[in-house]
Formats: structure tokens, C-alpha cells, sequence
């Protein structure tokens, strides 16, 4: 392990040096098991944080109180650490370049976690596919990635970060204070003729009830994909 980043106060990410690593996709994820002294292990899922075109591997992850691996990924480990981990994984929530656009995410906390490899991976490749991204986060200090996204978004180039905060705003806020509904994916998303590919990431509740607002707005299920995560184990 090569460096760690704080991103919030309980969010961090994980910086890797990965000899021989196949490369992946925006999108993928990786496994990390971690094995106790008695032999005991505790297996994760965590998204890939960095575009496939960075030459280190970032794992971002969120401090979950009542998780396994979490704990340790985010206030034990040290540089100079060794993390077993299995992967890439996924074929199906990924987006290439290549693949145009325009392209809706929508994350909720820490499932903007893969959509920001994507839109890495845009500016990586230097692709002019529309994306707007719609990231919705409880307060301020919760928001991962916010001066990158805020420096991705001044380029003018077809990226736009759209924020809403859900439990508390600063003084003089001018943006969302709501959760996504199918109001604000009206007025955040393409029209439906439009025919946007949606990525959709976040807890299970959060995922459900958006691809299903997603649906209302008349767009077609098969132009929306899913990646959700359970309220607890990180």
C-alpha cells in the first residue's frame, strides 16, 4: 500500500501498488479479504476508484461502525501494508468510452464511488460524451471528492457535477436540498427521447427507488444500470 487519503471524516482512499495487475474497467470492483492471526477472514467488495488509464489502483472506502474490513481499511491500515485482493470484477456496470453518451449518474454517499472512475475515465480520454452527475450526500463534509469534481465540472467540457444535500446545507446554499425523486431526475436528467445511459449506485433503498423514478420518467429499463450495497458488513 503505497498512500492513504483522507476524502472525508470517515471516508479514505487507498492509494496500491499492484505488480502484475491486469488493468480494468470504470466501473469494476475488487474483492479484499483480509485474515486474522487465528485464521479467521472477513471478505469485501469495494469499487474501483481510478480510471483504467491511472497507473496506481485506489480503493475508496467508507468507515462503516459495524463492519468487518472497513474498520481496519480505514484506521489500521499503514503504508507499507499488504492487502490481499481478487479482481477486476464486473462486466456489467462499466463504461467505456467509446460508448458515448449522454450519460446520467446518480450516486448516494459512498456509491459515487465507481461513477467517479467514470468520469476519470472521460477526462482521461478526453471524450466529449455529455455527463452530468447527480450526487446526493447528507451534509457538506460528506461529499467525496468535492474539489475534484467542482475541477472536472470548470472545464466546460460536457461534465457537470449537480449536488443535493439531504440533512444539512451551509449558509447561503444555492443548490438541492432534497432527495432524488423523480422531480429532481426531471430536472437534472436528459429527456427520455433522449435516450441517456443511467448508472445508478448507492445503498439498496437509494437504488431502488431511483431506478424506479428512472422508469417513470419514460426511460427504458435496459438503459439503466445498478450497483447497490447493504446497510451494513463493509
Amino acid at each position: 500500500m503505497a498512500e492513504l487519503r483522507d476524502e472525508t471524516r470517515r471516508v479514505k482512499t487507498i492509494v496500491l501498488d499492484a505488480p502484475g495487475w491486469p488493468g480494468h474497467l470504470a466501473g469494476q470492483h475488487v474483492d479484499v479479504r483480509l485474515t486474522a492471526e487465528d485464521g479467521y477472514q472477513a471478505q469485501r467488495s469495494y469499487s474501483i476508484a481510478s480510471a483504467p488509464e491511472s497507473e496506481a489502483l485506489e480503493l475508496t472506502v467508507e468507515l462503516l461502525d459495524d463492519g468487518e474490513v472497513s474498520p481496519y481499511l480505514a484506521e489500521v491500515l499503514a503504508v507499507g501494508d499488504k492487502l490481499e485482493l481478487r479482481g477486476p470484477i464486473g462486466g456489467y456496470f462499466v463504461w467505456h468510452a467509446e460508448d458515448g453518451g449522454p450519460v446520467l449518474l446518480v450516486g448516494g454517499g459512498s456509491g459515487v464511488v465507481p461513477l467517479m472512475a467514470m468520469a476519470r475515465h472521460r477526462a482521461n480520454a478526453r471524450s466529449e460524451a455529455p455527463m452530468r452527475l447527480l450526487y446526493s450526500a447528507r451534509t457538506p463534509d460528506d461529499v467525496i471528492y468535492r474539489d475534484e469534481l467542482e475541477e472536472l465540472a470548470s472545464r466546460a467540457d460536457g461534465f457537470e457535477a449537480v449536488l443535493t444535500l439531504t440533512r444539512e446545507q451551509p449558509p447561503g446554499w444555492q443548490g438541492y436540498r432534497r432527495r432524488v425523486d423523480r422531480e429532481l431526475l426531471d430536472k437534472v436528467g436528459w429527456p427520455a427521447a433522449d435516450r441517456p445511459l443511467a448508472f445508478v449506485c448507492g445503498p439498496t433503498g437509494f437504488v431502488e427507488s431511483v431506478a424506479s423514478a428512472l422508469v417513470e420518467t419514460g426511460l427504458p429499463p435496459e438503459r439503466i444500470k445498478t450497483e447497490r450495497f447493504g446497510p451494513t458488513g463493509g
